[in-house]
């Protein structure tokens, strides 16, 4: 076994060092030096079920599938890498971290036991690194410290009350407020102003009484002869 433990990466500034499915490993540089022939696998096992891996199980067989795992299958093999991936002293520029369960194409892909699948749960568990010379172990670290991914919150036990969406959620309603209260008082003085104008442009009118001219003859134009002419 030897003297290294993996680690959670230190290096600033990397986002999402856990999430709800992965978390990211700094890698094993210059731990795996004079095992040149060697492929280098990264163990991820329940923290329950850690002490009880078997190191002659080999990746790839049903006893380490992702796919399997966490039940029946308590541990499983991903990320294989030679030596040559992780040189020492490590090269200006490299990344030299690993996110483990980044891959999903290969979630479900049965022809794909050593994938790189997201977690199923938030754990807690724990990783090694372990080098293999064909499917003889040569060299393994230490087991890595519980590792705990995040959990989403359910939509219930989230607060309502917290003083930053409140303050905000106020502002709002007054500002909804105020412009409603605007909206309603344009409509009601639209709705006095017609019906004023209205009222004042209307007329009554009253059938005029009837004029009754009284015709009048003169008697003594038709008693002239002259007149009659």
């Amino acid at each position: 076994e030897l003297p290294y433990r993996p680690v959670l990466t230190q290096t600033p500034p990397l986002e999402g060092l856990t999430t709800a499915s992965t978390f990211v490993l700094d890698q094993p540089r210059c731990i795996f030096r004079g095992y040149d022939n060697a492929d280098i696998w990264l163990v991820v096992a329940l923290d329950k079920a850690a002490s009880t891996f078997n190191n002659t199980a080999g990746p790839g067989t049903p006893e380490t599938a992702f796919q399997d795992f966490p039940d029946p299958v308590h541990a499983y093999m991903t990320l294989n890498a030679t030596l040559a991936n992780y040189p020492c002293p490590k090269p200006a520029g490299d990344i030299t971290v690993l996110r483990v369960g980044s891959e999903t194409s290969c979630a479900q892909d049965a022809a794909r036991p050593t994938c790189n699948g997201p977690l199923p749960g938030p754990g807690p568990y724990r990783v090694k690194f372990l080098a293999l010379e064909g499917s003889e172990p040569v060299a393994e670290t230490a087991w890595s410290a519980p590792i705990m991914l995040r959990t989403a919150k359910s939509p219930s036990s989230i607060s309502t009350t917290d003083s930053g969406h409140s303050a905000g959620m106020i502002a709002i309603t007054t500002i909804l407020s105020i412009l409603f209260a605007i909206l309603l008082a344009g409509l009601v003085a639209m709705l006095v102003f017609w019906g004023s104008d209205s009222c004042g442009g209307s007329s009554t009118f009253s059938k005029p009484e009837s004029v009754t001219v009284r015709r009048y003859n003169t008697h003594h134009v038709y008693d002239q002869p002259a007149a009659r002419l």
